[in-house]
């Protein structure tokens, strides 16, 4: 199977009358999604889509976001997901950026759309999911019920399939481009590394589709492997508790502060998550504290792994059923190499730290447009992941940090993961990121930034006496501050890059 639209379409040969979709009241079987999907590309097909166009995706989780990322596949075109978070000035760099030709959008965006579709001058079309349709748009419901013909472009493994726009700690967003080869490897791979039955294992999808994360292991797997997905369109504890019972979903692929804010869910909510054969997390280092925490009240196992959008993007995991390692990301998935190097890309001996770098059929193209971007990430083959980390004698890699958040204290290596690991087994600490601060004295000092659980009390002080009791001399932050919340992205990861920029900082400053 070279392509996502053959690896769809022998699902649904093979597990037609399976549910592969559930949202809200309505059940898809693997068969309609693909006659469905079909349908959508038709009707793009007929508003002028042709193989290699651009179409943006800018939509909340749901059957319709799937229909239509599947539908922009079978019509030959690219799909480029929009981050719901973003701004329309975001939105519009994005869609300029890919020369999107056209924009599929859920209603709820239509301020947005109208702000910022005049400043994109390719768009022909724009289609609008929902009832409303303000802005007399092209009814999603009418590519739905499309009668034309279903365009049979001539797809390959190297047919670009999506454009990822990852976010920078500066400068614009860089595409991330991914080939049907690209993501039908990682697809592959991810079955082998799970061992998920189809026909009988369900998904739910609480992170946000349009992330990397959640396209390739809730959405493009359970599709083309015979399984469900269950979107869900916002994330919220007590929701997400009710709907694993409702539809006895069996896997929760979430990110560390997901699984945070599940414990603040009464312990009887331990009996909703009954039918989960184990968690999946990923997208952001897991504090070993939380993890602890998760898997004593609920009783079900998370296994973390890791991988960059660029990898399409599984690269790694620990092995489900398995030996798991605490604080370790787990080994490479089948087809996907990993090792560890210095600077200059030559491999370094076991249990040093050093650079992550991959290599595999899932490793993306390059940067949309960005050839220089696109050389400097790679060694060779070897795709340079920025982060800092780990092998094992095992084979078993461990992310000690992002190397751009690496520390130097007076000349030496401070991770701010180490930091963090600490302050979370504070009783008081709910969510904690430590970030470097400029320093004249010293080079750079670590800077903490920490939100108390409620109910719960620690002054500055306080949580200082626990890092000297803990850490280091170099390794204890040089300020501590209390806020609120820490600030995050779509897919709930700490956005450390807002709290280097600073701003408000309250309850307590030191």
């Amino acid at each position: 199977m070279d392509t996502l639209v053959d690896l769809l379409r022998e699902s649904a040969r093979s597990y037609g009358v399976s549910p592969a979709i559930c949202f809200q009241n309505r059940v898809i079987s693997h068969a309609q999604f693909d006659q469905l999907s079909d349908r959508v590309a038709a009707g793009l097909a007929k508003r002028g889509v042709i193989a290699g166009d651009r179409i943006a995706l800018y939509c909340v989780n749901s059957d319709a976001f799937a229909l239509a990322y599947f539908g922009i596949l079978k019509a030959g075109a690219t799909v480029v997901p929009i981050n719901l978070l973003l701004n329309h000035k975001e939105v519009a760099y994005i869609l300029n950026d890919a020369g999107a030709k056209g924009l599929i959008y859920f209603e709820a965006f239509v301020d947005s759309v109208k702000l910022m579709k005049s400043q994109v001058p390719s768009l022909t079309f724009q289609v609008c999911i929902g009832a409303s349709n303000i802005l007399k748009d092209v009814p999603f419901a009418d590519l739905l019920a499309s009668t034309a013909p279903t365009p049979q472009p001539a797809l390959s493994s190297d047919s670009l399939a999506a454009i990822l726009y990852t976010s920078g700690t500066t400068g614009h967003p860089k595409g991330a481009m991914l080939t049907h080869g690209n993501l039908a490897a990682n697809v592959n791979s991810i079955r082998q590394a799970m061992k998920l039955e189809p026909g009988r294992d369900v998904l739910l999808c609480a992170l946000p589709m349009f992330h990397a994360f959640a396209a390739t292991v809730c959405m493009i797997f359970p599709l083309t492997h015979g399984c469900t997905v269950v979107p869900v369109p916002k994330f919220d504890p007590a929701a997400v508790a009710d709907l694993i019972e409702t539809h006895q979903a069996t896997v929760f692929p979430a990110v560390p502060s997901m699984f945070n804010v599940m414990l603040r869910l009464p312990d009887s909510a331990a009996s909703k998550l009954a039918s989960l054969k184990f968690a999946v997390s990923g997208g952001a280092a897991m504090p070993m504290e939380i993890m602890r925490q998760f898997e004593a009240k609920f009783g079900k196992l998370i296994y973390e792994g890791d991988g960059p959008t660029e990898c399409s993007p599984v690269t790694c995991v620990n092995p489900i059923g398995g030996l798991r390692k605490p604080a370790s990301v787990g080994l490479p998935v089948p087809d996907v190499q990993m090792k560890i190097v210095d600077d200059h890309g030559q491999e370094l001996p076991h249990g040093t730290v050093g650079e992550i770098v991959v290599r595999g059929p899932n490793v993306m193209k390059g940067y949309w447009n960005q050839p220089a971007e696109t050389a400097a990430s790679f060694f060779g083959e070897w795709f340079r992941t920025g982060d800092l980390g780990t092998e094992d004698d095992d084979g078993y890699f461990c992310i000690v940090d992002r190397k751009k958040d690496l520390v130097i204290v007076n000349g030496m290596n401070v991770y701010p993961r180490v930091i963090e690991e600490v302050l979370y087994q504070h009783p008081a600490v709910r969510e904690v990121a430590v970030v470097g601060q400029p320093d004249t004295l010293h080079g750079e000092v670590p800077v903490a930034y920490v939100a108390l659980k409620e109910g719960t009390t620690a002054t500055v002080e306080e949580l200082r006496a626990f890092c000297r009791d803990n850490l280091g001399r170099h390794e204890i932050p040089r300020h501590i501050h209390l806020i609120p919340a820490l600030p995050k992205n779509a897919a709930g990861k700490i956005m450390k890059r807002e709290l280097r920029k600073g701003g408000e900082v309250e309850r307590g400053v030191s």
